[in-house]
C-alpha cells in the first residue's frame, strides 16, 4: 500500500519552498531516520529524513519545483523493520 512522504510543518514563518536535492532515487530503500530530500526557503534549508523504512515509488516533487506545508513529495512503500 502506497503512502506518501510529505512537507512538514516548518513554523509560522513558512509559506513556500523549492526542491532543493533528492539523495535517493526511485526503487531505492532509505532506512528510518537517513536524508531523504532537501527543501529550501527564503530563511533557510531543511533537510526530510524518512519517518520510517521505506522503498521510494515515485517522486512527484521535482528539483526546483515550489512546494508549500503538507504538501506530497513523493508516493512511499512503508517497509518492516
Amino acid at each position: 500500500m502506497a503512502e506518501y512522504l510529505k512537507v512538514p510543518n516548518l513554523g509560522d514563518d513558512f509559506s513556500s519552498a523549492k526542491v532543493l536535492e533528492w539523495f535517493v532515487k526511485e526503487g531505492e530503500i532509505v532506512e528510518k531516520d537517513a536524508d531523504v530530500v532537501e527543501i529550501i526557503t527564503d530563511k533557510a534549508t531543511f533537510v526530510i529524513p524518512a519517518p520510517f523504512r521505506l522503498r521510494l515509488l515515485r517522486i512527484l516533487k521535482k528539483k526546483g519545483d515550489l512546494v508549500g506545508e503538507d504538501m506530497v513529495l513523493a508516493e512511499v512503500e512503508a517497509l518492516e523493520e
